[in-house]
């Protein structure tokens, strides 16, 4: 199998702890005599869970601290092979309300790793994952990577911001740089605690206890949906590939459907719970996009990659994965590093 490519090698997962980084995390694991290290700063509400890697600790190096701090980061660059820079914040109300906090987790912690590698390990491959939200309110569908760029929020400008620092360096400095635009992405280990960071994981969490899932306006926004094991696979084909480099790929899903269908099926397979059409709250309807889907064609074409989970397979696969696990993610937990654990201030 093409990944096992990955065996031998020393790996930095950033935002390690979240959602994508911790899968793929778990992902590598598998693969015989990879050295993984995470750095992720556990910063309140963005989804970093120590739970996530609990199974595979004695498998990742892991170092809790923010990225942006130039002494830790050129420290864990050092000898990298591949670095797959997954940390930053990801809602669009918190980046409205809170500007400046996601100016910093999606900017500036990114210019420090990039500096990092620049002195330190000009040499290692760095894959970094940005949103279609850059995108904005879409002038034609699918969206492809040559579509207009004009984000609706903060969130959307930073990120495209943190591309352009990607592909700058790059360019000026020959740092091995891809970035993967991200749609829509669910599955295990993604927050359960509030809504700011995507409808998919609180649709879950509704349909599981119950309750009513409120849909925005008439319900019939159109969207594509990857699961988190095919963002995964997209991931670690780019790290592998030198075509890669310097390109910016958008991850998409041939099936395309509204919320009011993705309501219903986690209705149907939970058992559970209702749907209520509500008004857009002003916030969210500052940065709604409408019907938003994404071309895969040209990472298909050069890369190979195509999403294999049917939308119906991956949910009843998320439903399954908290219903095991429901203890972790109900609610806010503590994330007291252990002794079982690597962590940077333990050891600097």
């Amino acid at each position: 199998m093409i990944f096992e490519k990955y065996k031998g090698r020393s790996i930095l997962i950033t935002g390690g702890l979240g959602f994508i980084g911790s899968n793929l995390a778990h992902r590598l694991s598998k693969i015989e005599d990879v050295d993984i290290s995470i750095i992720d700063s556990l910063a309140e509400g963005q989804g970093g869970n120590l739970y996530n890697i609990e199974s595979i600790k004695d498998r990742v190096k892991l170092n809790v601290a923010d990225m942006s701090d130039s002494w830790v980061i050129n420290h864990l660059v050092g000898g990298m092979d591949y670095i797959f820079n997954l940390a930053g914040s990801v809602s669009h109300i918190d980046s409205m309300k809170m500007p400046h906090n996601d100016l910093h987790f999606n900017c500036e912690a990114h210019l420090s790793l990039l500096e990092a590698c620049r002195m330190f390990n000009p040499g290692a491959k760095i894959v970094f994952t940005s949103t279609r939200q850059v995108y904005g309110k879409p002038a034609y569908l699918p969206l492809d990577e040559h579509h207009r760029i004009q984000p609706t929020d903060i969130n959307g400008i930073n990120k495209h911001a943190a591309e352009m620092y990607h592909l700058l360096y790059e360019r000026a400095y020959s740092l091995r740089t891809v970035v993967l635009r991200l749609t829509n992405t669910y599955g295990e280990r993604q927050q359960l605690n509030h809504n700011r960071q995507g409808f998919i994981s609180w649709f879950v969490r509704q349909a599981m206890e119950g309750e009513t899932i409120e849909l925005f306006g008439d319900g019939r926004q159109r969207r594509d949906l990857n699961y988190v094991d095919d963002v995964v696979d997209a991931l670690l084909l780019a790290g592998l590939s030198e075509e890669a480099e310097g390109e910016i790929f958008n991850l998409g899903h041939p099936q395309h459907v509204s919320l009011a269908e993705i309501a219903n099926e986690l209705i149907a397979l939970t058992g559970r719970g209702t749907v209520l059409g509500v008004p857009f709250p002003p916030e969210r309807q500052l940065t709604d996009v409408g019907n938003c889907y994404c071309s895969s064609k040209k990472i298909e074409q050069l890369l190979g990659w195509q999403p294999k989970t049917d939308l119906k397979d991956g949910l009843k696969r998320t439903i399954e994965f908290y219903q095991q696990n429901r203890e972790h993610y109900w609610s806010a937990n503590e994330n007291t590093v252990s002794e079982s654990y690597t962590a940077l201030s333990q050891i600097a």
